[in-house]
């Protein structure tokens, strides 16, 4: 199926796709907030920049979109245009987020890895219930985690 706009349009909505203060992202921050949880922003410093930072527990959280992270969930699916601009840049992405996990497990930091399907789309937790596995993980002493939607199958 042909695009409905223009190249040109494409790329300027494209463009415009925040990387960091995300909705979901921004969701996530002001619940946990409201819980009494206290966090850093984007440390540069920091592999990856992660979009939250918990040093009173060790851990840091990732807020990853599915398709510019290559979820494998019914989110992404591969552009049909373009694809020998897409792949590579998808593929290295993903590449990008198992280097920096690594580099940051080295320092001594808990990654948990929130996808967007946990969100939004057909396979969605509740809210409330997504806050309170990461409240619970957060307190614990467990290493890395992903939290995806529910599957339904």
């Amino acid at each position: 199926m042909a695009d409905i706009v223009s190249p040109k349009v494409r790329s300027r909505m494209m463009s415009g796709i925040k990387g960091k203060n995300t909705k979901p992202e921004i969701m996530i921050r002001k619940a946990l907030y409201s819980k009494g949880f206290r966090y850093r922003l984007h440390n540069s410093k920091l592999p990856g920049k992660p979009d939250l930072l918990f040093p009173k527990y060790g851990a840091v959280i990732q807020i990853n979109g599915c398709f510019w992270h290559k979820h494998e969930c019914h989110l992404f699916k591969w552009p049909k245009s373009r694809k020998e601009f897409w792949h590579p840049k998808l593929m290295r992405n993903q590449q990008k987020d198992e280097e920096n996990n690594q580099a940051l497990e080295e320092l001594g930091w808990r990654i948990l890895t929130v996808w967007e399907c946990a969100l939004k789309g057909k396979e969605r937790l509740e809210f409330d219930e997504l806050i309170s596995k990461i409240s619970r993980w957060l307190k614990s002493d467990s290493e890395s985690l992903e939290i995806r939607g529910a599957s339904r199958a």
